[in-house]
């Protein structure tokens, strides 16, 4: 007797590109029918795979940190110049892809959420501890300034921006 139908579709891509919309319209700018069309996934499936929307987030967050804010946090922490260790942070948090699903995920769900909460906490951490080696007791303090610094900015308007 076989296992049923394979899945139809590359899970990995379907969390990327739903962590991508998740990132630039927050979660609750984002519908299930803005997922289910970027993605091509059909909505049964969707749901089969993930169980809900929240369900699509939190994966999507999971892989946000596995992938982007721990490797980010790594390399920083391998810096003990502060100045370099700083601009690694900043070019990674500030201008890079790593934390604008954290800071929306920190903003939106976090405070309704207990396992995003859990989540965005750990990102947070992370960035401390990266910011340690070079920083001492002052990389909480960083770690915030840095992370505000990206809210800021993600705050100001701007041109439309080519995908």
């Amino acid at each position: 007797m076989g296992m049923g139908r394979p899945r139809a579709f590359d899970t990995d891509q379907a969390v990327s590109t739903a962590a991508a919309l998740f990132a630039t319209h927050g979660y609750e700018g984002t519908s299930v029918d803005d997922l289910v069309t970027a993605t091509g996934i059909h909505r049964g499936s969707l749901y089969k795979v993930f169980g809900s929307k929240r369900g699509l987030h939190l994966t999507a967050l999971r892989n946000h940190l596995d992938h982007e804010i721990h490797p980010a946090s790594a390399a920083i922490a391998t810096l003990t110049d502060p100045r370099q260790a700083l601009n690694a942070a900043i070019a990674s948090y500030d201008n890079g892809p790593a934390a604008g699903l954290l800071l929306l995920a920190a903003a939106e769900r976090a405070p309704h959420d207990p396992e995003v909460a859990a989540l965005v906490a750990e990102g947070i951490t992370a960035l401390e501890d990266a910011l340690r080696p070079s920083h001492g007791d002052a990389a909480p303090q960083l770690a915030s300034t840095v992370l505000g610094t990206r809210l800021r900015l993600r705050a100001q308007p701007t041109a439309p921006k080519e995908h």
